[in-house]
Formats: C-alpha cells, structure tokens, sequence
C-alpha cells in the first residue's frame, strides 16, 4: 500500500489529520528539562501558556534518527511505499536525521521502499504541500507522478509571516539584541518568508502590527497565481484577534475559493512565540496535476 506520511511542524489541523489517517511523526520540544511531543503529549494553548512564562526554559530539537526508525519500522514490516514529506532542511536537521533511520531500516528491510522528500517548507506552507499530496494519493495518482508533483509544487509555494515580538527571534540569533531593541522600541514588524531553499529571512520592516498583517496581503497580491482559484493557506500562534484580522482582510482583497487554518505548533511556535501570523499560497496554476486535485 503506497502511504504519505509527515512530521508535525507541518501544523496541520486536527481534524484534517483525523479526517484522511495521516501519520504525523511528532517533533520534540524540550521544558524544564523534560521531553514533551508537538501534538501528541503537549497540545498548542498549554504549550504557548508555558511559553508566556519566561521563566520556563524551553527549546526544541529535531526528530532523531531512533524516533524516525521507530515510526519508519511499521510500514517496513507491512511492506508498504512510503512518501515521507519532511521538514525544511533549510531550518532544521530532519531530512538528515531521516535518511539516517531510512539506511537503517534497510539494512534489515532491504526492499522498503521509502521516499523522502524536503519540503523546503514550514508550518501551513507545509502543511499546504502535504494536503495537496494526499488529495492526489486519494484521487490514484502512482507514487512517481506525486513525488513529480511535489517537486513542482516546492518550487512554487510561498509562505509570509510576521511575529508579535521580536524576543524570540533575538533569542535565537535570528536578530541581534541590539537591533531588536530598537525595533521593538519603535513598534517595528518583521516581514519573514521562506526562501526557495527552504530557509528563513527577513524580507523588510514595517512600523505597528496591523500594517504587518496588510503587507501579508500585499505579499501575496504581488507573488501569488490567480488566487481567487486557491486554497489559501492561514495560520496563527494562538491569537485569534490576529487570525481573524488577516481572514477579513483576505476576503476583502484576496477573495480566495477556500480556506486552511491552523495554529502554529511547537516546533515553530517556540522559535517565534504568541502572535506569529501567516498566510501561504502558490505562485502558479496546479494544472499539470489537476486530474488529481
């Protein structure tokens, strides 16, 4: 049986991993010292209430290669084909870690076949990559035109984000302590995307936190295909008066055919904090797959 299966940094809803039976490997974060796992023993409201509290220590660190053998060994045995769609090797060491546990299992399951695949995305975006490719499973599509159609739509996706504060992105190295001070000072909003290796940059500032969430807007105005013929894709670091923002906004400019909303997990979350914000879209028309979409 050919499967996808996924990690959770791809902040895909609840209901939607319930609704088509994703295997959602869950990323690790580390508080106080204790491991806890994105979604199955730690779930987003606990998880960002802990955050607030800057006297708990939290960090995060990526899935292994023991809990990738662990989730990879099943399907071995059963002797299915599985697509592993993984988090960007651009913010992380997943992928490596990945084929680490995939050269394992092979040595005792020398037919397994397992695909892993960088989305060179993160959170929604990712999540909109690996919804896209479960339709097309859904719909029949071989393995090889949805390993096809993944590349394709990797190149073509973007993601746009802005944060509430500036701590975490200081706190990380993202920013120095001294250039975030003054832009926290003067109200200033980073504008982040995720380039096309997968990694993270600034792409300017903006001065108050509403015009950041208008600039998501023109982000995708901009860059995006016909997007009034998308799914466009939402999400939030549990604030929902920011959510709810960006969603009239989309309405009102954007006009997209659907919608895919989530609330930004712990593999991300605690790199940004309360109150990051995205949207995520594609940049051209998924024609060449739309007999599966």
């Amino acid at each position: 049986m050919l499967r996808i299966i996924t990690d959770s940094a791809s902040d895909l809803p609840r209901e939607y991993i319930m609704a088509h039976g994703l295997h959602v490997i869950p990323t690790p974060v580390v508080i106080d010292e204790v491991d806890y796992f994105d979604g199955k023993t730690i779930q987003t409201k606990e998880f960002y209430h802990i955050l607030d509290d800057t006297k708990r220590d939290v960090r995060t660190y990526h899935i292994n290669p023991a809990m990738f053998e662990e989730a990879f060994l099943p399907y071995a045995k059963a002797g299915d084909s599985i697509i592993y769609i993984c988090f960007s090797t651009g913010i992380a060491g997943t992928l490596n870690a990945a084929n680490i546990a995939k050269a394992n299992v092979l040595e005792r399951y020398p037919d397994f076949d397992l695909t892993i695949i960088d989305s060179k995305s993160a959170s929604i975006g990712f999540g909109l990559l690996v919804s896209k490719l479960v339709t097309m499973l859904e719909n029949g599509a071989s393995k090889e035109t949805i390993t096809e159609a993944a590349e394709y739509f990797i190149s073509h996706i973007h993601h746009v984000f802005t944060v509430h504060t500036l701590a975490y992105l200081v706190k990380g190295g993202r920013l120095s302590r001294f250039k975030g001070t003054i832009a926290e000072t003067l109200d200033m909003k980073p504008i982040l995307i995720v380039d096309k290796e997968g990694s993270l940059q600034v792409l300017k500032t903006v001065r108050g936190r509403k015009k950041s969430m208008k600039a998501l807007i023109d982000y995708a105005k901009s860059n995006g295909y016909d997007l009034p013929a998308q799914t466009l894709a939402f999400c939030h670091g549990e604030d929902e008066e920011a959510l709810q923002f960006l969603l009239d906004l989309a309405d009102t400019e954007l006009k997209p055919k659907d919608k895919l909303i989530s609330t930004v997990g712990c593999a991300i979350g605690a790199h940004t904090g309360r109150g990051i914000v995205g949207l995520c879209f594609f940049d051209a028309p998924g024609d060449p797959y739309s007999a599966y979409l």
